[in-house]
This record gives C-alpha cells, structure tokens and sequence, in this order.
C-alpha cells in the first residue's frame, strides 16, 4: 500500500499497535502524544503539551517515517475511537507547529 506522498505504508495493525504504545505513555503521565517529522526519513515523538508553560514537551521515541505515515492513515483528524489489542481508545488528532515544524497531536478525549 502507498501514501497520499507515493511512500509506502505499514499495515494499519503494526501502525495501531506501534500508536497504543505511546498513547499508554501520554496517558499514563497525563499529556499529550505529538508527533513530528524529523531530518532523515524519520519523526520523533515527544510527550507534552504544545505552547505549555510547564515547558517543552519531552522526547519519548523515534519512528521511521513509513510507520508515521502508517499511523496517519489508520487514524483521522478529529475524534477517534478505536480498538487496539482489544483495548478501547479516545483520541482528538489535531494539527499544530512544535519548534517551527508541523506537529500532529494525540490527545486523549
């Protein structure tokens, strides 16, 4: 399968799996998952909130940009709710700028 931008595209399982894993880490401490890509064929993943005053969001993990672009499909901009690894997930995906770069954030609903 490819991307919108001709790249080729994990299956959703792997995509979905990979995204529970940060999602439990962002819930877990009570932020958000945001997701932004990066130099090199990859996007790096910070937990925190975007223009917080508790400071910048700290980086939790890397992804190559195949698997981002996976999770992006297997998700929607807006309200998700989804079953991953029979667990039930809520998210709002929205769009934002991290440090002068597109960001996407995952945000528990």
């Amino acid at each position: 399968m490819e991307s919108r931008a001709g790249h080729r595209v994990l299956p959703g399982e792997e995509a979905l799996a990979t995204l529970s894993e940060y999602l439990e880490r962002a819930l877990n401490q009570g932020r958000h998952l945001i997701m932004v890509r990066s130099e090199g064929g990859t996007s790096v993943l910070y937990l925190g909130e975007v223009g917080s005053s508790d400071g910048e969001p700290a980086k939790c993990g890397v992804i190559q940009n195949e698997l981002a672009d996976a999770i992006l499909e297997a998700t929607r901009s807006g309200f998700n709710d989804t079953t991953i690894n029979d667990v039930r997930y809520r998210f709002i995906r929205t769009f934002t700028e991290l440090s002068g770069r597109g960001a996407v954030v995952f945000a528990a609903a």
